[in-house]
């Protein structure tokens, strides 16, 4: 039986290539994404063309059950779950503080923070029965960073940080290793930053600064490094990564 790599957040940006990636080297990538079955059957069949294993499973986290279903059918008819990357986004974009509701602001906050306390949940016990497991959790900018109408965005990262930081310092004696990952740029992904932008800017953008100008973050070099970490030694491990392209401030610099 395969080792299980578990994504949370399989789109065609970091979620699926960090799938493609852990496939590639032998494990059975578990793909979830809230909608779009079609696509996230294209992204399984992908991984299978090339040799790999891969499931799918829609998924929507911020669901009474969702999260804790799906681990626990993962493990039961897919194998147990070695590593799981916390992919989702908490993105409700830009808004000032009069035009952020309630709902809102707490949408961000089940998407960026409570989601990952109840992956933490239904999947940490069986890690620490094994004595093993990796968790990644990508983050952003704002995780460190708060700014003008990103009240729930920055509040929910912030949040998804610390909460990371608590599960090291409870589980890592246990064997479970959290990385947490801030994002700090923009990253060459047709459905988070394309969508964001329209198709008219994103190419735009790709044209001045992707492609050969290598100014925005490829997801299928990130995935290399969320690889690197879910290998590390625990003598030698990540708690905290920053990743950015090299023509960007970093954000401790802005």
């Amino acid at each position: 039986m395969k080792p299980v790599c578990l994504v949370v957040g399989a789109g065609a940006g970091i979620g699926g290539h960090v799938a493609r990636r852990f496939a590639r080297e032998g494990y059975h990538a578990v793909l979830c994404r809230r909608s779009d079955q079609a696509g996230l059957d294209a992204l399984v069949a992908q991984i299978k063309e090339s040799g790999g294993q891969a499931s799918g499973f829609l998924l929507n986290a911020v669901e009474p059950d969702a999260i804790e279903d799906t681990v626990g059918r993962v493990e039961a008819e897919v194998g147990p779950i070695e590593v799981a990357l916390y992919n989702l986004g908490a993105q409700i974009g830009d808004r000032s503080l009069a035009n952020t509701s309630y709902k809102a602001f707490e949408l961000g906050w089940r998407m960026g923070t409570l989601g990952l306390f109840r992956l933490a949940s239904a999947l940490f016990p069986r890690m620490e029965e094994r004595g093993r497991g990796t968790l990644l959790v990508t983050s952003a900018t704002s995780a460190v960073r708060g700014n003008a109408g990103q009240h729930s965005h920055a509040s929910a990262m912030g949040g998804r940080r610390m909460l990371c930081q608590s599960l090291n310092a409870e589980f890592a004696a246990k064997g479970v290793h959290v990385a947490h990952v801030i994002i700090d740029g923009a990253v060459d992904a047709p459905d988070t930053l394309g969508k964001m932008l329209g198709p008219e800017a994103f190419a735009k953008l790709r044209e001045t600064r992707g492609m050969e100008h290598d100014g925005l973050m490829l997801p299928e070099k990130i995935a290399d490094s969320y690889y690197h970490l879910a290998q590390q030694h625990r003598s030698a491990w990540t708690h905290e990564m920053d990743l950015r392209a090299f023509s960007d401030l970093a954000w401790w610099n802005h």
